[in-house]
């Protein structure tokens, strides 16, 4: 017979990304930005990011969690980068 250990931790970090997920179901927030401006833009995705950390980030140590957040945080700043890139291009049509 042998005994299997870390079912608790692995537990407790399941339940921990289900409540993060709930916690970034629907709407995390909105960021607006001027597209001609370097400053204002990397103040949106630095904004975007706080609201993230402000819904999951006491979540970040979590082995779940943690690196969903780093990922959301990538694709939500592509997402405002290309948004910026084609307001300047549809500007200049």
């Amino acid at each position: 017979m042998f005994k299997v250990t870390g079912l608790d931790k692995l537990t407790k970090e399941l339940d921990d990304a289900q409540r993060a997920l709930a916690e970034i179901d629907g709407d995390i927030g909105n960021v607006s930005l001027d597209p001609h401006d370097p400053a204002s833009i990397e103040r949106a995705i630095v904004s975007m990011e706080q609201m993230i950390d402000a819904k999951v980030g006491r979540y970040a140590k979590n082995a779940i969690v943690g690196p969903m957040i780093d990922q959301m945080k990538e694709q939500y700043r592509a997402a405002i980068l290309q948004k910026a890139a084609a307001a300047r291009l549809s500007e200049g049509e």
